[in-house]
This record gives C-alpha cells, structure tokens and sequence, in this order.
C-alpha cells in the first residue's frame, strides 16, 4: 500500500464509518475496483481508531458526564437509577457479545468474511431490514382511531434487555457489507426509539469494541502479518488513512446527526440494495472476482 491508497482509503473509512452502509465494505469494494490489494482486517480496524478518536471528540461532553455517573454508581447507589450511569453500563453490556465473537470469529473475520459475494448479499439483507425498521419506526402504532401513536423511546429509556439487544444487533457488523451503525441503528429501531436515541447509541456502543480492536490489531501493521496478496501495510499510509479518517468522519458524524432528525433512512436503503446488486452483477459477469485482491492459497 502507497500513500495515496491510504490517503483514498482513509477518506472511504471516514466517509462512511457512521453512515448505514459499512465502512469495511466500503474499503474492501474500493480496492477491488481500484486493482489494489485488500487492505486487510487489521488496516480497517486500525484506520477505525481515527474514526472513533471523532466520536470521542464530537461526544466529549456527553462521555465525560457518561464516565463521571458510571465512576460514582461504584459507590453510590442512588446514582445505579442516573440515566448516564445506566448507559455506561449498558455500553459495556453490549461489548460483550461483539467481544466474544470477534475473538472467536477471528480467522473468519480476515478471511471467508472478506468474499465480494457475501458482502454484496449483505449489504442487500442489511438494507432491507433497515427500510423496514425505518418503515416501522415513522409508521408509529396508534392504539384507537381518536388515539395518538406510541411515544418513540429515548435513552432515558434504555434497560438491560435493549443493552444486551443492542450488543448482539452490534455484533452482526463483525461481517463486512452489515454496517455497525446500520445493525445498531435498525435494532434500537425496532425495539422502538427514535431515530436521533439510536443513532447516538450506536456510535457510544460502538467505542469501546472498536478501539480496543484497532489498538489489538496494532500489532499486525508493518509487521508479521501482511495484507491482502502477501504485501505488508505500513504504518505511514496506515497513519495517514487514519488522520484522514478522524477528519472526515467528525464532519460525517455532524452532517449525519442533523440529517436523520428530520428525514429517513430511505437513501441509504436505496444505496445499499443498489451497490449490493451491482457487485453481484460484476461478480456474475466476470469483471471482478469474488477473492479480488486476497491471498491466494
């Protein structure tokens, strides 16, 4: 990998770590399409770094007032009932399933998981089920012809059961082509809340999974383990994709927030479904192969 393949893949990871379409996806498509070598799991998880540094920036205040509630409910139980010390929490509940697997899952993860043909047909299943759920959320469920719908939950609202619910629908993303926010997002629609609730959830869920991966996996870049074809990935283009993912994915991060407080998932949906048939179609007419770019065995 150059620096300019970095410097590409770092804007692709930025651009559409917080978006519903998956960013590993995204990377793995690109560099398909660009004849370049896969970038690897550990590249993607390292390049998230940058991306979740965004979050912590963009969420400062709110993960401070989060850690201080969660410090003090050690000690003080009357603060176990303070909303910001039940999602501190419930966002360590909900690492727990994408923990376990992605340990598990590993060698998956860096190899099948990586085939074109399951990532297009993700990106298909996963779009539909987030128009559904996006159906779902803004059809309401009103009770009686003179009754008002349902009130959508907020995180004031979040319990156990929704955490847990929340960390399996988060675990779905170990696949490329599922999208964590796109998994997290269409379960807390589901389950009910609004847009803006599951949104914001999902990128505070997504924090501890996704630094702790990338810091492990620091490990594999410029090292003993090598990228897609038997080449190794730097660290230069790989500190350089992950600079640019931090700057691109904090204006991704604020464009994405105002979007869905007033309009639907429907683009994405209608991106998701389209870009998954297309590479179906490529893949079934010979102009990319389904392991483009991967080890050969």
């Amino acid at each position: 990998m150059n620096y300019f393949e970095g410097t590409v893949l770092g804007l692709v990871q930025g651009l559409t770590e917080f978006l519903p379409v998956s960013s590993s996806a995204h990377l793995r498509i690109t560099a398909a399409l660009a004849g370049w070598d896969d970038p690897g799991a550990a590249f993607t998880a390292v390049t998230q770094i940058g991306t979740e540094t965004a979050v912590l920036i963009y969420f400062r205040r709110d993960i401070a007032r989060i850690v201080r509630a969660w410090a003090l409910s050690w000690t003080r139980r009357e603060m176990r009932k303070d909303t910001d010390a039940r999602v501190g929490w419930l966002v360590l509940l909900g690492t727990i399933p994408i923990g376990l697997l992605g340990v598990t899952l590993q060698d998956a993860i860096e190899g099948p998981f990586r085939d074109l043909r399951l990532i297009a047909t993700t990106l298909v299943v996963l779009g539909l089920i987030l128009g559904g759920a996006d159906w779902y959320a803004s059809k309401g469920r009103p009770r009686g012809r003179h009754s008002l719908p349902r009130p959508r939950k907020t995180l004031r609202d979040l319990s156990v059961r929704d955490g847990l619910l929340y960390g399996l629908a988060q675990s779905a993303a170990l696949i490329p082509g599922v999208s964590r926010s796109g998994a997290t997002i269409s379960g807390g629609l589901l389950l009910g809340y609004t847009r803006e609730a599951a949104a914001r959830y999902s990128f505070l869920l997504a924090m501890p999974a996704v630094l702790a991966s990338g810091v492990f996996e620091l490990k594999s870049i410029g090292g003993d383990r090598e990228g897609g074809d038997g080449e190794e990935v730097s660290w230069g283009p790989t500190i350089v994709a992950t600079v640019v993912a931090f700057a691109t994915g904090y204006a991704a991060i604020a464009w994405f927030l105002r979007y869905i407080s007033t309009r639907s998932f429907a683009p994405f949906v209608l991106y998701r479904v389209a870009l998954g048939l297309l590479l179906l179609a490529l893949l079934a007419g010979g102009a990319i192969s389904a392991d483009a770019g991967a080890a050969a065995d």
